[in-house]
């Protein structure tokens, strides 16, 4: 293993180690919160079933949440951060070691985005609600277009090299940057990340640890902003975190790979219904029913 492969893993053990121990910092906080229901352990096990086979998480999960209701929008961006990382530090682990992209694009990249995350989670830990549901809205209108041109084969296809050159390298890095400030709103990283380096001319498989990498290192530092304001929903993040983990090592290690076309047409219908109710609750009065605090502590 490289230098740079030994950094990365040292990097996202103490990011990690911080989420750990800011969760239990804060539990105390959550003393008399509902627990995690069914409902959750099996929303982060599927969601990071197909996240692992190349679904992405977030705008399904972000369209359960809204289609129940629940948590509440100003909650989501938290609830996601949290729940999903030991997703996405399991698939890092899987796919870092296991894929050969260049070194310093691969640590590079991954450390711009979670600079990224760390600063773009400082700011979306102190948004209004209405704030966060035009965001999320935004979100979700954006990952519902990108299904629609990757099940209609719009998407470049991407090259040969696993490595990037001169302003390449530059504009990936930049771009990683902004992907991970956009990450701790509720916008997911692998899509966009993905067509960037696509249209740069990196491998596919290339991009795989590039991604993986980035949310297991932005995922984690976004979450001690979470933890620090108490913007989450303790039961959902906690069912989601457990859940998660056994789908995508059920997903890497067993299932492998899925025909995804009709599954990504159905995450389409749900993602722009879940952006049509989002945005059409900005019109609601404040007080209203939905708007509850219960977790923000």
């Amino acid at each position: 293993m490289s230098l740079a492969k030994i950094l990365l893993f040292a990097a996202l053990a103490a990011a990690n180690i911080a989420f750990f121990a800011a969760w239990l910092r804060c539990a105390p906080r959550f003393r008399g919160a509902p627990g995690p229901t069914m409902a959750d352990y099996l929303i982060g096990f599927g969601t990071d079933f197909f996240d692992t086979l190349g679904i992405g998480s977030y705008a399904p999960t972000t369209a359960i949440y809204t289609l129940r209701k629940y948590p509440p929008e100003e909650l989501i961006p938290g609830t996601l951060n949290i729940g999903h990382n030991a997703s996405s530090i399991l698939e890092c682990l899987i796919f870092v070691a296991a894929v050969p992209v260049d070194p310093v694009l691969l640590v590079t990249s991954i450390g711009t985005a979670g600079l990224g995350a760390w600063l773009g989670a400082g700011v979306v830990s102190r948004l209004p609600r209405r704030s966060i549901q035009l965001f999320m809205g935004l979100a979700l209108l954006i990952a519902g277009s990108v299904f629609v041109a990757t099940n209609l084969g719009a998407l470049p296809a991407g090259g040969m090299a696993m490595s990037l050159a001169g302003w390449r390298f530059w504009v990936a890095i930049s771009v990683n940057f902004v992907l991970g400030a956009l990450m701790s709103g509720g916008i997911g990283l692998y899509a966009p990340c993905m067509i960037t380096l696509a249209l740069l001319g990196l491998n596919p498989l290339g991009a795989f640890p590039i991604m993986m990498g980035a949310c297991g290192l932005v995922l984690p530092l976004a979450s001690l902003r979470f933890f620090a304001s108490g913007r989450f929903a303790w039961g959902p993040a906690l069912g989601v975190f457990l859940g998660g983990g056994f789908g995508v090592l059920l997903a890497a290690f067993v299932v492998k790979s899925l025909p995804l076309v009709a599954l990504r047409w159905l995450v389409v219908v749900a993602v722009f219904y879940a952006a049509w109710s989002l945005l059409r609750g900005l019109g609601t009065k404040k007080g209203s029913p939905g708007t509850s605090r219960e977790y923000v502590l």
